[in-house]
């Protein structure tokens, strides 16, 4: 028996939000202190420690509806291959079953093979972009978008009212809701990099003028997880010089409790969905 396997799964409160901010960083996601304390604050977050270190970690964020959305799914570099990170998604998968929610995940390749003969059923398809930009910004656009707006089409595209992501999302220093022409955005900081999304609009043509305005007001690197089947966004974002950087497959365990009216062209990132 590994000594692992005799490590207790603890539930993690808000003094987590820097070893969590650890573990993200070792595996360099784009995760921000502020995401951790979102998870830590509003939903249930399992960890392993080994010793005083945190090595692992999953989350369980509920969403209206008796939805919620597994996350954070990390094992440092020295705990894997080790069972840990399946521990922690059971844990996750137990605590949805004792209070009735479907859960919700976008996992990569090498996850969906693993959630797969768990019971989790894929629906749509991501691709994560990334535009490296050089130091030059034009005046941002202009927009007198509301949080109310933004949770309303936020709301129509996922059936879950997340009214509280993404307020949290808006009052974050150098965040902003950027509309014009239908189409809405939020934009908000990363660890690395500045992240667009959620974004909707009525037609491709629209969603990618919204981006293009976006990225002539920003310096940073900039992210976007865009949803796969909405194919002349993201044959137009390539065209740009976006790059995809990698997929992921939207996956759900449970019975579907909400009808979508209307297809996001990106999400709020697969921590978040």
């Amino acid at each position: 028996m590994d000594a692992t396997d005799d490590l207790p799964i603890l539930k993690l409160g808000v003094d987590d939000a820097i070893p969590g901010l650890a573990l993200s960083t070792e595996a360099h996601w784009n995760q921000t202190e502020e995401d951790w304390r979102i998870f830590l604050r509003d939903g249930i977050v399992f960890g392993i420690r080994d010793g005083k270190r945190l090595v692992a970690t999953a989350a369980l964020l509920p969403y209206s509806g008796n939805n919620a959305w597994i996350s954070m799914v990390l094992v440092s570099a020295t705990h894997r291959r080790r069972g840990l990170a399946t521990r922690l998604v059971d844990a996750c998968l137990e605590t949805a079953r004792k209070n009735d929610l479907t859960s919700w995940l976008d996992a990569t390749p090498d996850g969906a093979a693993v959630y797969g003969p768990l019971g989790f059923t894929p629906t749509l398809q991501l691709r994560r972009l990334r535009l490296v930009k050089p130091a030059r910004a034009d005046a941002p656009p202009s927009s007198s978008a509301s949080i109310d707006a933004l949770r309303t089409r936020d709301r129509r595209a996922t059936g879950f009212d997340r009214t509280a992501l993404l307020s949290a999302f808006a009052r974050r220093s150098g965040s902003r809701i950027v509309a014009a022409h239908g189409a809405i955005a939020l934009v908000r900081d990363g660890r690395t990099a500045r992240h667009i999304g959620p974004l909707f609009a009525d037609h491709a043509a629209e969603a990618l003028a919204l981006v293009h305005a976006i990225v002539r007001s920003e310096t940073a690197p900039l992210l976007i997880d865009a949803v796969a089947s909405q194919a002349v966004f993201l044959e137009g974002l390539t065209v740009s010089g976006w790059t995809i950087e990698r997929p992921f497959q939207r996956m759900r365990f449970g019975p579907a409790t909400t009808m979508a009216e209307e297809l996001p062209f990106a999400v709020a990132g697969p921590e978040f969905g």
